[in-house]
């Protein structure tokens, strides 16, 4: 293709590399698509003929399915793989969410993963083939990372990114690549290049960001187990509003090497990777298989720390018994919707029923926080976007509306383009740090009011103040953003759906903020409909095996609760 820099407008470079992604598609994977005023999609790939009977059941299954049947033998990789792929393909053409398309590649790889288990009898790993979406920016060889950025179209990876090396030695299948927004930092899935991924429950909204493609190719059963990157929310959002699950770890704990990144070099407040899966279960076999792999052998900023099987077993949380949890309610700047109060009065009914104790969390200077994480993106983040794109003159994108009217009247997602001095910066990063430090001290009093004589040990937390909203529409992340900034590990988990006749709208209260006033405007139950509920369940920072068993808890909890009750929850 022609090298991005020369003198063909950005605009050409972008369709001939729609033209080459649409050719890898094989034509015998498309289907008939629906109407497009048919919003929640989610059928679609069990109804529109395109899988047999066995494919169906293997993609509806979960990790803790696929795993044990790949490695008995009784489902082959490549017919795993393919299942996926032909899953993956059909939950593209509904709501866009792939870039990097590679079905050879992928079903050359399962079937030597099949022919090793055949003549030696051992898996290669413990994800032994087990196919896995990865975002754009995780590096694969031979394979371009474009990340939505016009300019790096035709940069093909020289080698694989730390983790896909970690991968394939674990036997995983990598096999499709996913959609980001330009720049990543955004917190929708929306480029220049591959264009809008849509929410599979609602297609009029949207499906999260930055890692938006590997939330709705999830929430299809597209893929059973895919990695994000989140520093601001970017695996938790598209988790919470695709209805599926996601772990944001600390920093450093799943190696980082080998992507492709915005504001590289910004190392106070780390982008991170994490999985999302259809399971709890998911996530703790990815976490697990990597941390187990020592990947610090071969990433030098990834933590010399093991897999903890005693920390699992929460004996610092009272081995799992007794749990007290702290609802945080709202930030005492915006109030939730109500489909969220109400999914997190769903979370406080099912862990009491539990037997485990339910106190309110006292938000401590959240709104400092905020302020002081969006201070060390601005300092100098307008320039990098502009270096990036200066080479092709392509845009770089300030409004995720699909108006066209819109564009230039709202306020911006993006960073003002003043940048501040390495001292000012310096001073931020010290706040930044004696902010992390008194929210552990404010953590560790509520020893007093636990009843347990522990601090709490985990605080539910709303995902965002309210569900997936419409395209566009997505511009507070501060619920997620405050636990990047203070590094707590923090798991999504999918509690319910929006559904009109229970989320009415509530009369006006009297409003925290600005923003409080913007998102209770923003709620309409009928516009909302069918988006999945979610919440947060947050730890403190490396609590990694300690987040994955309390999530577990409460997806328990709430399971049982569901199960229990006689209508809708």
């Amino acid at each position: 293709m022609a090298a991005p820099g020369n003198s063909a407008p950005w605009q050409a470079l972008v369709k001939e590399k729609q033209e080459r992604q649409k050719a890898t598609i094989p034509p015998k994977w498309l289907i008939e698509l629906p109407d497009t005023r048919t919003l929640d999609v989610t059928s679609i790939p069990e109804t529109c003929g395109l899988l047999s009977a066995r494919e169906l059941e293997i993609t509806r299954s979960n990790v803790e399915v696929l795993l044990p049947r790949l490695a008995s033998g009784s489902w082959s990789a490549v017919e795993v793989t393919t299942a996926f792929y032909k899953r993956a393909i059909i939950a593209h053409q509904l709501t866009n969410c792939l870039t990097e398309i590679f079905v050879d590649k992928a079903l050359a790889r399962a079937a030597a993963l099949d022919e090793h288990l055949k003549t030696t009898g051992k898996v290669v790993g413990p994800l032994h083939g087990l196919p896995v979406s990865l975002k754009d920016q995780i590096n694969i060889e031979g394979i371009e990372a474009s990340m939505g950025y016009v300019s790096w179209l035709g940069k093909y990876a020289t080698k694989n990114s730390v983790l896909v090396d970690v991968l394939l030695e674990l036997g995983a299948v990598p096999f499709v690549k996913t959609n980001i927004p330009q720049t990543l930092m955004w917190p929708e899935t929306f480029n220049h290049i591959f264009g809008r991924t849509s929410n599979p429950h609602n297609r009029s909204l949207t499906s999260g960001g930055s890692s938006g493609g590997e939330g709705a190719l999830i929430a299809l059963r597209g893929s059973p187990l895919g990695v994000g990157s989140d520093i601001g929310g970017s695996v938790r959002i598209p988790s919470a509003f695709c209805g599926v699950y996601g772990l944001r770890p600390s920093y450093n704990r799943i190696p980082y090497g080998g992507c492709v990144n915005s504001m590289e070099g910004q190392d106070s407040v780390l982008s991170v990777l994490g999985p999302i899966s259809n399971s709890v279960v998911g996530l703790k076999a990815f976490t697990q298989s990597v941390i187990e792999a020592q990947p610090w052998l071969k990433d030098p900023l990834a933590l010399r720390k093991r897999w903890s099987p005693e920390e699992y077993d929460l004996i610092e949380h009272n081995n799992g018994k007794n749990l007290c949890f702290a609802i945080l309610w709202n930030d005492r700047l915006t109030v939730p919707h109500p489909p969220i109060i109400r999914g997190l009065e769903t979370t406080k009914k099912a862990l009491i029923a539990a037997g485990h104790t339910v106190i309110d969390w006292v938000p401590h200077k959240h709104g400092e926080i905020y302020e002081t994480l969006r201070a060390v993106w601005a300092a100098g983040a307008a320039e990098d976007y502009a270096v990036t794109t200066s080479p092709t003159g392509e845009p770089v994108i300030s409004t995720m509306s699909p108006d066209p009217d819109v564009a230039g009247t709202e306020a911006s997602f993006r960073p003002g383009k003043a940048g501040i001095s390495a001292y000012q910066l310096w001073q931020t990063q010290k706040r930044k740090r004696e902010l992390r430090e008194e929210y552990l001290a404010h953590w560790q009093q509520t020893a007093g009011t636990t009843g347990t004589g522990r601090p709490v040990d985990a605080i539910i937390s709303p995902a965002a103040a309210y569900a997936a909203p419409p395209h566009g529409k997505n511009k507070n992340a501060d619920y997620t953003m405050i636990w990047n900034l203070l590094d707590y590990t923090t798991m999504v988990i999918p509690i319910s759906k929006v559904d009109p006749t229970f989320d009415v709208k509530k009369p006006a209260h009297e409003f925290l903020s600005d923003r409080d006033q913007i998102n209770y405007d923003l709620y309409d139950p009928v516009v909302f409909a069918n988006a999945p509920i979610s919440i947060q369940v947050v730890g403190r920072t490396l609590e990694e095996e300690a987040v994955l068993a309390l999530g577990k808890i409460v997806d328990d909890a709430v399971k049982a609760l569901s199960t229990k009750a006689t209508g809708k929850m």
